[in-house]
């Protein structure tokens, strides 16, 4: 009885020990892309230097490292807009329209991963 008891225990924690790790070289590459290629970074109708934008998204990413399990899911739930008023962070690059964070990582996301096939 204690055996069977010890196998579905094990059975039961392996989806939590298995769980998907958030993969840290997209996102180092993600944050380290803000402010570059001339573009701006816009949180609650505020531009922000590269640097400072960095900084706000590395903070958020490690207070909130609970809250996501993959990428996109960082995307989604920390990188796309402010968790105090709601309204989606923006990015602004010359010569470009402007879109939400949420476009712009998902789609530099996506070469990146292409790059590296």
């Amino acid at each position: 009885m204690k055996r069977v008891f010890c196998v579905l225990l094990a059975a039961a924690l392996l989806p939590a020990v298995s769980a998907s790790e958030p993969n840290v070289e997209e996102i180092d590459y993600l944050i380290a892309s803000v402010g570059k290629n001339r573009c701006s970074f816009i949180r609650n109708g505020r531009r922000y230097a590269g640097r400072d934008a960095r900084y706000h998204l590395e903070s958020k990413r490690r207070r909130n490292a609970h809250l996501f399990d993959s990428t996109e899911e960082f995307i989604e739930r920390i990188a796309s807009k402010s968790a105090t008023t709601g309204k989606p962070y923006l990015i602004s690059c010359r010569g470009k329209a402007r879109q939400t964070a949420k476009e712009w990582f998902t789609a530099l996301l996506e070469q990146y991963r292409n790059r590296a096939d």
